[in-house]
């Protein structure tokens, strides 16, 4: 059987949607969740609803993206507020801090599902993000949640290819995980360290660093931005220090490896290795 275009893919997703005959699309407003709510509303219109969760783990900024991108497929959109920090487990930041998350968020949604008539949510995971560290997605598994981008194959790539084929604006945004992903397994997270951190990144992206995190490391400043910016960075780096020491971290450091997405995850790794080494 030849493989499945872009086209193909996309009309099998609004085909299975169509058959569920309403839907509740839980909407970041990135490319993932965007191109899945343009999806349902092609397919279902007024019975597609996007729910956006203003949380304390946004990013700055993000909540105006999300209604501006709603308001360009013109799907319905809800916001809902949801404070992970009121699940216990998470604030302790574990390693399946993200279980949590989705489990309390997943509930939330489901109320709004209920009180709407909706008898299917839908979320945007896809093929290309099931490697790795995920302990998210075995909420959304155990919750019943529709993945319709891994139930077709649908790889980051191609669901890129999907928003400049529907036309959204959000077709090259860079990823943005939730500001927890900032801190390392086992340091507590505060609003006050989520604010300090969301913060920083801001007045970075302010500067034209558009990728870029800020791990924070009990008030150490770890900062990624691709290897190609670090030259600039250099020319900013007093006025850089200066900021974030006025958000509250003691210490500014710029990471020489560069972004890479998940770096938290890569202590994981050395332990696992480091309990093979010991079993040899």
């Amino acid at each position: 059987m030849p493989a499945m275009s872009i086209n193909d893919k996309m009309q099998s997703i609004i085909d299975t949607l169509r058959g569920k005959g309403g839907v509740l699309v839980a909407f970041s407003g990135g490319v993932d969740s965007s191109v899945l709510a343009a999806l349902s509303y092609r397919a279902l219109g007024d019975k597609a609803v996007a729910v956006t969760a203003d949380s304390p783990t946004l990013s700055p900024g993000e909540l105006e993206c999300a209604k501006e991108v709603a308001k360009e497929i013109g799907i319905r959109h809800i916001v809902i507020s949801y404070d992970e920090l009121d699940e216990p487990e998470f604030a302790k930041n574990p390693v399946d801090r993200c279980y949590y998350c989705k489990k309390g968020l997943i509930r939330e949604l489901k109320n709004i599902a209920e009180e709407q008539g909706i008898g299917t949510i839908v979320e945007g995971t896809n093929i290309s993000e099931l490697k790795g560290h995920r302990p998210g997605h075995r909420a959304v598994a155990e919750e019943g949640v529709c993945n319709p981008f891994i139930k077709f194959g649908v790889t980051k790539e191609e669901i890129r290819g999907m928003a400049r084929e529907l036309g959204l604006s959000v077709a090259d945004k860079p990823s943005m995980a939730c500001l927890s992903s900032r801190f390392p397994y086992g340091q507590a997270i505060t609003h006050g360290a989520l604010t300090r951190v969301g913060g920083a990144e801001a007045y970075l992206q302010s500067l034209g660093f558009g990728v870029v995190r800020v791990r924070d490391h009990a008030g150490i400043a770890r900062i990624e931005i691709m290897p190609d910016d670090m030259a600039r960075f250099l020319g900013v780096r007093e006025a850089v220090a200066s900021r974030l020491k006025r958000l509250g971290f003691s210490y500014v450091t710029l990471d020489v490896m560069g972004f890479r997405s998940g770096s938290m995850d890569e202590v994981l790794a050395r332990t696992k290795q480091d309990r093979d080494d010991t079993k040899d």
